[in-house]
């Protein structure tokens, strides 16, 4: 039997700040949250869930080397960057960035009404000095119910239907019903889940959970994943709703 360890990041002990405009939850170390423990893992260097509130957003800043991405939960994001980029992205789409030698962009809630909901990941590439580049893609919902739908994949083993990224990582997306599972089998050693936080900040009565291995998970919780090549992990959704989760294999 193949090697698999399983361990557990819990939302409440994710860094947090409310910056009244912003409420952000850290699964790494970043701004002025720091743990050693928690600085990164593999290639994933940022995992942060985000809710901007309407009207504002992050103003023009600089990234060079990371591979920088958006996952967009609910509602909608105007990208702007210095490579003239000018972009509205909603539920279901990832505005990609490869910074490499240096980008400077910005990112707003430029909805009057509705806040907006997403995951931001930080990917170290596997080469320095990148030229910068830019891309986006949608997928549907049904792309994704009870099924694991390839978003972002090295860019050796990418097709034209998913992202490819400049580091050994493959990350997938699914939308899992109570009592529904998925199997996926790791090409590589390290896995990392995040079980998306739907339902708010608080706990609701009803919330979506999720099962894999012995390990129980609710919104905003994520695990990481150790194991040899081709080991399989069985994912079940035990919640009341549907379960929205991200999937990394990494290196």
């Amino acid at each position: 039997m193949s090697k698999l360890s399983i361990i557990p990041r819990r939302s409440k002990d994710r860094g947090v700040a409310n910056h009244e405009w912003l409420k952000t939850f850290h699964t790494w170390s970043f701004s002025t949250y720091n743990d050693p423990k928690f600085q990164e893992f593999g290639c994933l260097r940022v995992l942060n869930e985000d809710r901007v509130q309407p009207g504002t957003g992050f103003g023009s800043h600089s990234h060079r080397e990371f591979e920088i991405f958006s996952y967009i939960v609910d509602g909608e994001l105007q990208h702007k960057d210095s490579m003239g980029n000018t972009e509205i992205i909603h539920r279901g789409e990832i505005q990609f960035t490869s910074a490499g030698t240096g980008i400077t962009h910005s990112e707003y809630n430029i909805n009057k009404s509705l806040p907006v909901h997403f995951i931001q990941i930080w990917v170290k590439p596997d080469e320095s000095q990148l030229k910068p580049s830019y891309s986006m893609k949608k997928w549907l919902d049904t792309d994704k119910e009870n099924k694991l739908a390839l978003l972002v994949d090295n860019i050796k083993d990418a097709d034209a239907n998913v992202i490819p990224i400049h580091a050994k990582l493959s990350m997938y997306a699914s939308i899992l019903s109570p009592s529904k599972s998925v199997t996926y089998a790791f090409k590589r050693s390290k896995g990392y889940l995040h079980l998306i936080m739907r339902s708010g900040y608080e706990t609701p009565e009803k919330s979506a959970k999720l099962k894999i291995k012995d390990e129980v998970l609710n919104e905003g919780d994520g695990v990481f994943i150790l194991c040899e090549p081709e080991t399989e992990v069985t994912i079940e959704s035990l919640g009341d709703v549907t379960a929205e989760f991200l999937l990394f294999d990494l290196e």
